[in-house]
């Protein structure tokens, strides 16, 4: 029974991702720091405060801020 289901579920899976690549998007797959991870938030802190006084950081901050395109989306 198990065995099954499992095979329509690959199915429906397979049937979905030929679609979408049939409208033109492609599967990838990124790494991202874990958030969870016990001493995340203070590794932010930390390096936050390395760059808090930063010309440059505050230069590249107002140009992200510049180029971001916004619209459509909600705060």
């Amino acid at each position: 029974m198990i065995r099954r289901n499992m095979g329509r579920v690959l199915e429906r899976v397979h049937k979905h991702r030929e679609k979408l690549r049939k409208e033109g998007m492609r599967p990838i797959q990124i790494w991202v720091p874990d958030t969870r991870r016990p001493g995340f938030a203070e590794e932010c802190k930390r390096q936050s405060l390395l760059v808090q006084h930063d010309p440059q950081e505050k230069e590249l901050l107002q140009f992200l801020d510049e180029a971001s395109d916004r619209e459509g989306w909600e705060a």
